[in-house]
């Protein structure tokens, strides 16, 4: 299993995203990086740890404001981590647009997706190893911008999202994010026995004990930041656990 940090970006810095409420995000403090309100600085910071990989939510992009493709190139030119980006896509020219910018996948969140034919779509266009498709909860319901999607139960989702030819989903709850609240392991499970798709998760993960529970359970990427910043969850115990 992959331990994958986690950045949100928010008028151009990091933020420290809880809740989903993102009037109310603040600039990123983190215990591993002076300026962490910088998106390269900590990226960078992230790669020197010895993390591999970067997951990025561009929520200015997801808002439907600028989209900021140059942090996105930067980070991935030179730190060369291994880069996923949630910018808000909706259309190809958009994903196209972010792949451009060096990234090499693409997250398209269900909050911004407005039907599944697009995934259809996008996925006979760039190809399945290009496209990640995040589920995003709130209060146990899907988010989406698509009635259809939003009618379905979280399984019913995965399984539509399978049948596309979607190889790898994100279960994101985030109402959970940032808090340290956990994750919502039953759901989780059930997800994992139902699709068959390398599924990995976010929002919430509270402790090293906790990720050890997602590797048992056959999760493919656990997503973290909170208690990576504030210092409750070190690189050496990721290491002794052979995260990292």
């Amino acid at each position: 299993m992959n331990v994958i940090p986690v950045i949100d970006i928010l008028n151009g810095v990091a933020v420290h995203g809880i809740r989903g409420e993102r009037k109310q995000y603040q600039p990123l403090k983190s215990v591993i990086c002076k300026s962490a309100d910088q998106p390269l600085d900590i990226a960078s910071a992230f790669k020197s740890l010895g993390f591999s990989g970067l997951y990025l939510a561009d929520l200015d992009a997801i808002l439907g404001n600028s989209t900021n493709f140059n942090i996105y190139q930067k980070i991935v030119v030179q730190t060369g981590l291994d880069l996923m980006v949630d910018a808000g896509i909706a259309d190809i020219t958009k994903a196209d647009e972010v792949l451009a910018a060096d990234v090499p996948k693409i997250v398209v969140g269900s909050e911004t997706l407005t039907n599944l034919d697009f995934l259809d779509q996008i996925v006979k266009v760039f190809g399945k190893d290009k496209i990640v498709v995040s589920i995003d909860l709130k209060q146990g319901k899907v988010l989406s911008a698509s009635e259809a999607v939003t009618q379905m139960d979280v399984v019913s989702f995965a399984q539509e999202l399978a049948k596309i030819g979607i190889k790898q989903i994100i279960l994101l709850d985030l109402g959970r994010v940032g808090t340290e609240h956990g994750i919502d392991m039953p759901l989780l499970g059930t997800l994992i026995e139902k699709t068959g798709v390398e599924v990995l998760v976010g929002g919430g993960i509270r402790s090293l004990r906790e990720l050890g529970e997602l590797r048992e359970l056959g999760v493919s990427g656990a997503l973290i930041a909170t208690i990576l910043h504030n210092g409750k969850l070190t690189v050496d115990e990721l290491k002794s656990a052979g995260f990292l």
